[in-house]
């Protein structure tokens, strides 16, 4: 890139390609513009709520937790949850799911437990353009979550 030419302030582009055959140049001269977008993204996630759903002995197959979640920056349009070992080393389930946030970046997200134990859960928010991640340990008691 070469500085301005002229009165116009716009940067002159000056390319030049060697042809191996004959040894010739092609020069190209031009202008160019762009622009650029500086979107906030979602800057921070943070799980501030577990609650145990209660259920009745008929429906007791599944542990069920409700997930409260807040975030902070922009909007979140998807969000992910992968449930893995005490150590979040190894994954047993992921889910992903669709949401609509309005206004307030505060969501509740259901999530089911096949057996009691305990879990390492990562709940992250995303956008188009960023991803946010929170961590929590979380012991499933047969219906009952701490």
């Amino acid at each position: 890139t070469t500085g301005p030419s002229d009165s116009d302030s716009s940067p002159t582009v000056e390319s030049v390609e060697d042809n191996p055959d004959g040894g010739c140049h092609i020069y190209r001269n031009g202008y160019y513009g762009s622009s650029i977008a500086i979107v906030e993204g979602i800057l921070e996630v943070n799980i501030i709520q577990m609650t145990s759903i209660q259920m009745t002995e008929s429906q007791a197959e599944n542990s069920l937790v409700d997930f409260v979640v807040t975030c902070q920056g922009s909007l979140p349009t998807d969000v992910c949850t992968v449930v893995s070992d005490p150590t979040c080393q190894v994954s047993k389930s992921m889910v992903c799911d669709p949401i609509v946030v309005t206004d307030e970046c505060l969501l509740t997200i259901r999530r089911a437990f096949e057996e009691p134990g305990t879990y390492c859960i990562n709940i992250t928010l995303g956008d188009d353009t960023s991803q946010a991640l929170a961590s929590a340990l979380i012991s499933v008691n047969g219906g009952e979550s701490t």
